[in-house]
């Protein structure tokens, strides 16, 4: 009998399941022992089942805790560990192939070649340089844009398969809020769905982004990637933008795969630049033009508005902003923060004395969060320890600044108003719609 190469995928409940998709599922030679998951909690202790494993894998394959890296690659006799996660430092990266080679494995990086599907249809990649760049800003633009030149586009979401059975997962369309509450949708998919849906148009997410590939060419005259954190595409895009920060200036060239992203790009889009200062905005320009000086470059503003400013003005105010951007995006301000500045408010409550469970837990874990609530809602546990710190917190108002409409889900007893973000075209500069339009002939 041949032997089998022994594998074991590092992941996050996303770009580990593609990964094994394209590359192991059907190969004889291969022996996937496990998946290991990080950055999300209670994803591991899972087990990848066998109907979406595949004949090679009749019992499904283990999900583990990455910090049982060491053990699991002596215990099983892996011969290589296959990093396949996202939003991870150059140092990071080095760190686990490190242990991975002390504990005796090879460790490799898969390319975008690899793992890139094709499609009959043309496609648009929205990717980033980090978390929290401001990509569901951009698929928001480019559907509108789109819709308006008389196209239907189509999204497909990079993968967030949270559930306890991955099955039910495999293939998921998002067109009505029903199927958000069908699909048991955690606050996270939520926040990356709704805006798409309220607009009109149809979103796809799942496990099996082959069979949800062949499904969504059916409807869209284009497929929109909208990438999860600063990942590469699982799909090859006809035209490749990727989003840059000004207010995170050099991370551009020190995060992986984000700096493959840059380097990759046919547009690199720099978003917020009306919130960074000149110092950081020419930083990135003179970091972009230097790892890819062949791409078009598009400065674009992310202008904020408040639905009810006077709930802010003058106000103790507490503010919830998005859950990944804060915690392992590391950004130590958003958009709730600014808002609060920019309306008037008189203070940003400190949410940590009264926060509770895992949202406690969450705080102590990302200290850099300082004065924010993410919005936090991975499982239903969660859900209810958000709703019980906002309960909690000795505030006048909460200043909801996460893109989900979190009063749908959550009891909110504070008066409360919503932040909404949208990109903006500079006047008197080239907009990103037009470098698309050029680009794809539309």
């Amino acid at each position: 009998m041949m032997k089998r190469k022994r594998v074991l995928i590092l992941g996050a409940a996303g770009r580990d399941f593609h990964n094994f998709h394209l590359m192991y599922r059907e190969e004889a030679s291969v022996e996937v022992v496990g998946f290991t998951a990080t950055q999300i909690p209670k994803i591991a202790g899972r087990r990848y089942p066998t109907e979406l494993a595949g004949p090679l894998y009749p019992e499904g394959i283990a999900i583990y805790e990455e910090r049982d890296l060491e053990r699991l690659v002596r215990e099983y006799g892996v011969e290589e560990v296959v990093l396949s996660y996202s939003d991870l430092s150059h140092e990071a990266v080095m760190h686990l192939a490190s242990r991975s080679i002390a504990a005796g494995a090879s460790f490799f990086l898969p390319g975008a070649e690899q793992t890139m599907l094709r499609s009959s249809k043309p496609v648009i990649g929205v990717l980033a340089t980090r978390t929290g760049c401001g990509k569901s800003q951009v698929s928001r633009y480019l559907g509108r844009a789109l819709k308006a030149a008389g196209k239907t586009p189509v999204v497909v979401r990079h993968p967030m398969p949270y559930g306890d059975d991955l099955r039910k997962q495999r293939l998921e369309r998002f067109a009505t809020y029903e199927d958000f509450a069908r699909y048991e949708c955690t606050i996270e998919e939520r926040e990356e769905y709704e805006a798409h849906v309220q607009a009109g148009i149809v979103v796809y997410a799942g496990v099996d982004y082959e069979a949800i590939l062949r499904e969504a060419e059916q409807e869209a005259d284009i497929v929109l990637w909208d990438g999860g954190n600063n990942d590469l595409p699982f799909f090859r895009p006809d035209l490749w933008i990727t989003v840059a920060d000004p207010l995170r200036a050099g991370h551009e060239l020190r995060y992986h795969p984000g700096e493959a992203n840059l380097r990759r790009a046919d547009i690199v889009l720099v978003n917020k630049a009306n919130a960074a200062e000149d110092w950081a905005l020419k930083t990135l320009l003179q970091n972009i033009h230097a790892a890819n000086p062949t791409a078009r470059c598009v400065v674009a503003d992310s202008v904020l508005r408040v639905e009810d400013p006077s709930i802010v003005a003058g106000k103790r105010v507490l503010c919830i902003d998005d859950g990944p951007t804060l915690t392992h995006g590391e950004m130590a301000f958003g958009a709730g923060q600014r808002a609060a500045e920019q309306f008037g408010a008189r203070e940003v409550v400190d949410p940590r004395p009264f926060a509770v469970g895992s949202l406690r837990d969450t705080l102590q874990k990302y200290p850099h969060i300082g004065r924010l609530l993410p919005a936090m809602g991975y499982f239903a546990e969660q859900i209810a320890d958000l709703e019980a710190s906002i309960r909690a917190v000795d505030c006048d108002a909460v200043l909801i600044a996460t893109p989900v409409d979190l009063g749908r889900l959550v009891q909110i007893e504070q008066p409360y108003t919503r932040v909404h973000y949208t990109l903006e075209d500079r006047v008197g500069e080239r907009s990103l719609w037009q470098e698309v339009r050029e680009a794809l002939g539309l």
